[in-house]
């Protein structure tokens, strides 16, 4: 499908684009070489407060599974009116918790202001995108100075002025929060749909504006998923309508200009809430791909984007049990498909009839090479493919020749950029890696070099000579190796004197990628070195690198991530106790699992909207999200294995009366994906339980959601606030 979208969704980065830095100074190369010597007995943690720590209540609940009785005494923390909070003793509860987190950051504000100040010196205030061309005019986003979010503009190609058809700061002041979703313009160039949210829970409002009039329409299309694209008439656009009650797509429909949502045409749709619904413009346009599918399987339909009321032309069904997705060029289907090959197969089908029975291998599978997609041009196609970890571009025409794109760096990140138009001979790419800024390249098929468009600007300074990268693999306890990223300034000492920041996730096929950041660049400089451990439960050796990490394999991710931290250790990278680990949502599960593992090895968690209480939430079948979960996790309410199998590593299960590492934990009030008593039951637990006198901090937004705060600068200073957490567990406190 297009790859591209005018408007991306604005969300908050995972926590391993917040580590990032700023040129070297001689003052910090001193202070790395002073921390240099510091012997690992010394390692410092940070203490509980003076002032007494909240403490939740406990409230007896049980409950009975398979013969079995569960007790949650902190279940009251959910509210039972969710998704509206409003119970006065939970508000309170977390209240108490905020007001201990901010009497924790209170003697370090200008601590955090210095990180802070570092963040913003790097970030480029005016910040210009690389203008692109479609349909006839050319786009462009920029950042006035000071501006939260961005401006977005547009010339005709045959005039020489730029005007504004989007101001997001605009429509942004009025709120507390505010996430823009996509957005589309019709094809006759007329129309901007666009979808925003202004309290975290994800339920977009969709609007239409006149851009020859510049007036609003009187249309609102409410509670919808965010996503949006025009027919082929401009008159009529698809969007994803939600459930009323519960937060999982229900339905594709079709709403025409200038009609009530009310009587908006249902071309889709889901009833079984154990799937997704996603949709998309495949790159010729002609069609609208409509797939709703598990982590293992989907059923895909085709609509002509030229009759959006016609019937959906089924491509795949559920019960083939196989994923696939769907695009189209020059009269045929692509369809990359993993039905043969668990690394995926590349098939074609003429559109006039595409059963299963006539698709056709155009790239086979390999146990080699994982294909992981492919963008469809007029006159040729490029796949995405990785091998051993490493990233590769193929590009080939529709007869069969190839070739690979040469890139500067053997370990880096590559993706496809703005590429709007189907007829175009070149190809935009976004590149990166853990020492390189982002880079937008051109693609030249003529003559197969790399243009460089633009690289990402850093205003206070950055001398990529000072910095030092490398992969590694690791062993596990069961044999299989580890991939692992590092880097570090080049004042390193392998000698495992100075601390590290160690980065995992490791679910639903998902790697995080070595990326640049501008923010990691405050660790770096500060003597710290940053790994991610591309753990099993991510695809970065292959599909089955996921399937590996899943259902009844789950715990080898955490296994990985503790394996990992030894071999960096055993290798001198660290020593023991002076790591500090951090990961988001699913990752936010994986920093649970293996404080329970190892909680010596850590010198302090950062748990980012943590999946920490994955028994109860698989066994509550009225949350949203439940249900298509259990593909990934299991279903521990008809399957009793599964249910043990879930509570022997469940992070709030586990969790005992010990010494615990120094943990930030943070959540938001209206999180739709993680519910904010995930973190809030991990953290009343972990205080009732643990044995030390570690610090134990919870940050809950009390309004916004899983991405927390939504503005650029917003999310720097929480950034800020974690970063100094992290620093001061290894006593860096400047």
């Amino acid at each position: 499908m297009k790859l591209t979208t005018l408007i991306p969704a604005i969300v908050v980065a995972s926590s391993i684009g917040m580590l990032g830095c700023s040129p070297s100074t001689e003052s910090e190369n001193k202070e790395a070489e002073s921390m240099a010597k510091v012997a690992p007995q010394e390692f410092e943690r940070l203490k509980a407060l003076d002032m007494p720590a909240p403490v939740a209540k406990k409230i007896a609940f049980t409950a009975e599974y398979h013969g079995k009785t569960l007790s949650d005494p902190y279940n009251w923390l959910k509210d039972q009116g969710y998704p509206e909070v409003n119970d006065q003793p939970v508000i309170d509860y977390l209240n108490q918790e905020n007001a201990y987190f901010n009497a924790f950051l209170a003697p370090h504000s200008a601590f955090v202001d210095t990180l802070f100040e570092e963040f913003k010196g790097r970030t480029n205030d005016e910040d210009k995108s690389v203008p692109y061309v479609s349909n006839g005019y050319e786009y462009k986003r920029y950042y006035n100075k000071g501006d939260e979010y961005p401006t977005y503009s547009r010339r005709k190609l045959d005039s020489d002025t730029f005007e504004v058809y989007l101001s997001v700061p605009d429509i942004a002041k009025p709120y507390d929060y505010f996430s823009m979703g996509s957005a589309s313009i019709s094809p006759d160039n007329r129309y901007l749909a666009y979808a925003y949210n202004t309290n975290g829970d994800e339920r977009y409002k969709i609007v239409i504006k006149d851009l020859v009039s510049g007036d609003m329409l009187s249309d609102e299309i409410t509670d919808t998923s965010g996503s949006i694209t025009f027919g082929a008439d401009s008159e009529t656009l698809v969007y994803g309508r939600l459930d009323d009650e519960r937060w999982f797509t229900k339905s594709v429909n079709v709403h025409k200009l200038g009609s009530k949502q009310a009587d908006d045409k249902v071309i889709f749709t889901e009833n079984d809430d154990g799937f997704f619904i996603g949709f998309g413009k495949t790159s010729s346009e002609e069609y609208i791909v409509i797939s709703s599918g598990q982590s293992d399987k989907s059923e895909t339909y085709v609509v002509p984007a030229n009759d959006l009321y016609a019937t959906p032309i089924k491509m795949v069904s559920r019960e083939q049990g196989f994923n696939n997705s769907v695009d189209h060029a020059n009269g045929y289907f692509y369809i990359v498909t993993n039905d043969t090959h668990v690394n995926s197969r590349l098939a074609k089908v003429a559109d006039t009839d595409p059963s299963y029975e006539k698709w056709e291998t155009v790239i086979a599978g390999s146990d080699k090479s994982y294909l992981q997609g492919v963008a469809l041009f007029k006159d040729f196609m490029v796949a995405s493919i990785r091998e051993n970890g490493i990233e590769r571009m193929m590009v080939s025409d529709y007869k069969g020749a190839s070739h690979d794109i040469a890139f500067p760096e053997n370990v880096f990140s590559v993706g496809f950029n703005n590429n709007p138009e189907f007829s175009q001979d070149f190809i935009r790419l976004s590149y990166t890696s853990m020492i390189t800024p982002n880079t937008v390249f051109d693609y030249k098929l003529a003559d197969k070099t790399l243009e460089t468009k633009k690289v990402q600007e850093i205003p206070s300074g950055y001398d990529k000579t000072n910095y030092r990268t490398e992969r590694i693999m690791a062993p596990a306890r069961d044999g299989v190796e580890v991939p692992v990223t590092l880097v570090y300034h080049k004042d390193f000492k392998k000698d495992g004197s100075q601390p590290m920041m160690l980065y995992g996730y490791g679910a639903y096929g998902s790697t995080v990628d070595p990326r640049f950041s501008t923010l990691r660049l405050s660790m770096l400089d500060r003597g710290m070195s940053y790994a991610i451990a591309h753990v099993r439960g991510s695809d970065m050796l292959g599909y089955q690198w996921y399937l590996d990490g899943k259902l009844t394999k789950r715990t080898n991710t955490f296994n990985d991530f503790v394996d990992v931290a030894r071999h960096l250790i055993d290798e001198k990278y660290v020593a023991k106790g002076n790591i500090s680990i951090s990961g988001r949502s699913a990752g936010g599960e994986l920093m649970g699992a293996v404080t329970i593992q190892a909680p010596e090895l850590w010198s302090s968690v950062n748990l980012g909207v943590p999946f920490v209480d994955v028994l109860n939430t698989m066994l509550d079948a009225t949350l949203p999200l439940t249900p298509p979960e259990w593909t990934e996790w299991g279903n521990p309410i008809e399957d009793p294995v599964a249910y043990d199998y879930i509570q022997s590593y469940s992070p709030y299960d586990n969790i005992e009366a010990r010494e615990y590492p120094p943990m930030l934990v943070t959540g938001g009030l209206n999180d739709p994906r993680v519910t904010y008593w995930e973190p809030a039951k991990w953290t009343a637990k972990m205080r009732d339980l643990k044995t030390d006198d570690n610090l134990l901090v919870m940050r809950i937004n009390m309004g916004a959601g899983h991405f927390a705060n939504s503005g650029r600068y917003g999310r720097l200073r929480d950034y800020a606030e974690e970063y100094a957490f992290t620093l001061l567990s290894h006593g860096i406190s400047e």
